[in-house]
């Protein structure tokens, strides 16, 4: 069934932002990129890239300075071995994932160890220290995490003091300084990121709950409008259908001219019912507006249609006066056309009239329809509401219609004096806020 715009997201709206969740979703519940261990964030990828960049580049250039300042030494094939053994433990960690399994603990337990000796056998390996506390506080809770950190610079601290010629506050100082920013850029980067996570998680419950409550709004919306098509299309017509059988049964014996004549005027509004019922499976125009010719025909049809059915009991004419600037729009002549039914409908069934006309004026700014009759009229109430025990949904399905054009419905009769019905939708600017409300009556269910 079809949703008005404005009451619910359309298939492919509701649809993308359905992909865009899951797609959000699936980034954060999948893999790391290789060597990061961390969401698939694209700040988190450089950072981590960048951190590895770093640390086989200082390994590297480690490596080179021992073998530049210290060659043919005995230890040098040691130092050899254990870079290279370095570098494989390094990239081996992205395979073991970036959780803290006993497996990924193992792991950089044997790395920071292994660096350790290295640190021992030739100092310069100490700036390896930095995307080694990365890897730590990327993998470690956060007390084991600074507890790895504090101890691998105190071992930078005692590497750098053993190049040195003697002591200098400088390389004591330096690398726990160094340390403690790195530690505090990451600790902060990561709660950023964690607020983050949060805030697109409750933009993404409030978005589907935003959703959510689309739908109902168009369900509910869409529900009303099957009720008012329903009420003055379908429901007018088996009632009727209903009085003219009624009216058969009792002339059947005494004169079956005229119930054979009722009978035929009830399969006809059975034969537009069910042309009614069809286009609401497929959401089309009403059915006059569906045979060309505009609101204008169509109300003349109905005028002429009414005043057959009714047996010479009221006679219903159609006046139309001035010429519309525009086209009217579709849902403008469907639901004027659907009030000039269900105000018709109500004539029959209550006011006890003769006659009834349906007048159609076209202003520069709006489109006025007035349907009158000269029945035995009433008192209108405030409207306040549905009370208890009144039935009917015709005046109502009216006002809601208007509602939705911006336009307004006005009921004026007394006692005596007849009715007459007033519909008046705005043709320029958009629709203003809902009309206040006017008078009701009792009207047809």
């Amino acid at each position: 069934m079809k949703v008005r715009a404005g009451q619910e997201q359309g298939p492919g709206q509701v649809r993308q932002g359905y992909e865009v969740e899951q797609g959000y979703e699936a980034k954060r519940r999948s893999p790391s990129a290789p060597g990061t261990g961390q969401v698939g964030d694209p700040g988190t990828r450089g950072l981590a890239l960048l951190m590895h960049a770093a640390f086989f580049l200082l390994l590297g250039a480690s490596l080179t300075r021992f073998l530049l300042r210290h060659p043919g030494e005995t230890r040098t094939p040691w130092i050899i071995g254990l870079s290279a053994a370095l570098a494989v433990l390094y990239v081996l960690g992205p395979v073991l994932g970036s959780r803290p399994t006993p497996r990924r603990l193992v792991w950089l337990g044997v790395l920071v160890a292994v660096w350790m000796v290295l640190v021992v056998l030739a100092p310069s390996f100490a700036w390896c220290a930095v995307p080694l506390f990365y890897t730590g506080l990327r993998i470690l809770p956060p007390r084991a995490a600074l507890a790895l950190v504090a101890l691998l610079t105190l071992f930078v601290v005692a590497a750098q003091l053993r190049l040195a010629d003697g002591f200098d506050p400088n390389l004591v100082l330096a690398p726990p300084a160094v340390a403690a920013v790195a530690t505090a850029v990451f600790i902060h980067m990561q709660r950023q990121a964690a607020t983050q996570a949060e805030l697109i998680d409750d933009l993404l419950r409030t978005r589907r709950e935003l959703a959510a409550t689309e739908r109902r709004e168009g369900t509910l919306a869409e529900r009303q409008r099957l009720s008012m098509e329903i009420h003055d299309t379908l429901a007018q017509g088996l009632s009727s259908q209903q009085m003219l059988l009624q009216a058969a049964d009792r002339t059947w014996d005494a004169d079956p001219a005229t119930a054979r004549r009722h009978v035929r005027t009830a399969t006809g509004i059975a034969e537009r019912n069910l042309a009614e019922a069809r286009r609401f499976v497929h959401d089309l125009a009403p059915a006059d507006l569906a045979e060309g010719g505009g609101l204008e025909a169509a109300l003349h049809a109905l005028a002429t249609r009414e005043t057959a059915q009714s047996q010479g009991r009221l006679t219903v004419r159609c006046h139309v006066e001035g010429t519309p600037h525009t086209a009217l729009p579709d849902r403008v002549q469907s639901a004027l056309l659907r009030i000039a039914q269900g105000a018709l409908a109500n004539v029959t069934e209550h006011a006890g009239a003769t006659e009834a006309a349906l007048t159609l004026t076209h202003l520069d700014d709006r489109t006025v329809l007035d349907i009158a009759d000269n029945g035995h009229g009433f008192t209108p109430a405030p409207r306040t509401g549905t009370p208890d025990g009144v039935r009917g949904h015709g005046l109502p399905a009216m006002r809601a219609r208007l509602q939705q054009l911006g336009g307004t419905l006005a009921i004026e009769s007394a006692p005596g004096e007849g009715t007459v019905v007033t519909a008046a939708v705005p043709l320029t600017g958009e629709p203003p806020a809902a009309p206040s409300p006017a008078p009701g009556h009792q009207d047809s269910p």
